[in-house]
């Protein structure tokens, strides 16, 4: 379901009041079953407030109370049979698989119900702030796919006939006029498109994943969307969703302006080599033996055509290689775990001085009562938070706590520096991965094995 700003709220209470709801303590187990991604739990309200700035800035948009200011998703699982801890993995991968990893989310998992269950909050404003989550009618029926799957995939059960409540999430797109079924197909076409199919073909099971009914038998291709009551001649959506331009926009001769496409994260175009034989033994027939030999000879031949596309480069060049990008991706990882133990500990030192400001009066009258035990009964919350804060400034040692908008100040030039460095790790560990599957291909080659491997890590440590 969309959340917007409200009556009578501001954008930055309108996110904080579902955050905090989400991430409450009595459900959560006290925090422990959260998870954040492209964000830190104690001020993702803040960040997410933050990078509607920043859009509104980059790109002038204003949409004013009827905003969508982000996504709400609620995922229950049968009592009994998931851990909070594997339902929140799961949670995480919904958000995930959704979003292709563009949009910073929380996922809170609820102990408090004799049924586990999630609550997923999606920042509407993609990480780079230039676009907004791409949404389209009917997506109801793509995330309960998604969360099919997910299901399977995790031994879990899944409900085949679910019923349409009050609350369904066709209604996504808050008061936007519902789009003609040419627009969905529009919508459903581009999203399936930035999932980089592999051909025309593998195009088409990808739309039928997002209920789009396709009919080849006649000489146009013919689309229907879910709850159209005749086909949609493909070439009659004209401009770039023609068949034909659809097949130029797979092979890349056709490029729609950057502007109306979404970023993905790129995935290494060479894969590690199946193990037929494992494949075998657990049951595996022919067929896909016969797959696998002819996979395998792909991955092989793209890695010689990798070293080929990189000057013949040699073993020992592509050791060096990998072993650098190996460092990089370290260090960038390491450099990001730093940044991010800095905004916490500047999350909570902020937590700390606002607690101590509001607190302050009610603690000078419990000095002048004496510290009177029924003035502490009465006001024993403001005492905690009060007590709380002076000890947690007396462990900065002599240091003078700065002021709440200079920590604000900071927290907003270290967020910008994770955002800076995760787009470098994320460049970074697509590079490692690549690197590190034409290695083991390569090896594969050149009949090296791990044993010949460890042996020379044994020398070099020597």
């Amino acid at each position: 379901m969309p959340l917007h700003i409200g009556k009578g709220q501001t954008t930055s209470t309108a996110i904080a009041k579902i955050i905090d709801y989400a991430q409450n303590p009595e459900k959560t187990d006290n925090g422990r079953l959260i998870t954040g991604y492209e964000c830190d739990t104690v001020t993702a309200d803040v960040e997410f407030t933050l990078s509607k700035q920043q859009y509104l800035r980059q790109t002038g948009r204003r949409r004013g109370r009827d905003d969508v200011i982000g996504y709400h998703l609620r995922q229950a699982f049968l009592p009994g049979e998931i851990t909070p801890e594997e339902a929140n993995q799961v949670g995480y991968e919904l958000a995930m698989k959704l979003t292709k990893g563009n949009n910073a989310f929380v996922v809170c998992t609820h102990i408090d119900k004799h049924h586990v269950h999630n609550h997923i909050i999606i920042n509407s404003v993609d990480l780079d702030c230039k676009r907004k989550f791409r949404n389209f009618w009917n997506s109801a029926w793509a995330i309960r796919r998604i969360n099919d799957k997910l299901c399977l995939e995790h031994s879990l059960s899944v409900v085949n006939d679910p019923l349409v409540s009050k609350g369904d999430y066709s209604d996504w797109l808050g008061s936007e006029k519902k789009p003609s079924y040419q627009e969905q197909l529009r919508r459903i076409i581009d999203t399936v498109l930035d999932e980089k199919p592999r051909d025309f073909e593998d195009f088409l099971k990808r739309l039928s994943a997002y209920g789009v009914i396709v009919n080849t038998d006649r000489k146009n291709l013919r689309l229907k969307a879910v709850g159209q009551t005749k086909f949609t001649r493909c070439n009659s959506l004209k401009g770039d969703y023609t068949e034909q331009a659809i097949r130029e926009r797979i092979e890349g001769v056709r490029v729609v302006d950057s502007k109306q496409k979404v970023k993905r994260p790129t995935v290494p175009r060479i894969g590690l080599l199946i193990d037929i034989d494992a494949a075998i033994r657990t049951g595996k027939g022919p067929g896909y033996e016969r797959w696998a030999k002819v996979f395998n000879l792909k991955q092989l031949s793209q890695a010689v055509l990798y070293l080929k596309e990189h000057g013949d480069m040699s073993y020992e060049d592509l050791k060096e290689k990998t072993a650098v990008a190996v460092t990089r991706f370290n260090n960038l990882s390491a450099e990001i775990k730093d940044l991010e133990s800095q905004m916490s500990d500047n999350a909570e030192l902020q937590k700390q001085i606002i607690n101590y400001a509001k607190t302050r009066a009610v603690y000078a009258e419990y000095r002048k009562s004496g510290y009177s035990k029924k003035f502490r009964a009465e006001h024993e919350t403001e005492i905690l938070l009060h007590q709380a804060a002076k000890k947690h400034f007396d462990s900065l040692g002599d240091k003078k706590p700065p002021h709440v908008r200079a920590l604000r100040e900071q927290y907003q030039v270290l967020l910008a520096q994770k955002r800076k460095a995760y787009s470098a790790y994320k460049q970074a560990r697509e590079e490692m991965k690549e690197l590190y599957n034409v290695k083991s291909n390569v090896e594969h080659l050149l009949n090296i094995s791990e044993h010949d491997t460890e042996r020379e890590r044994e020398k070099t440590r020597r």
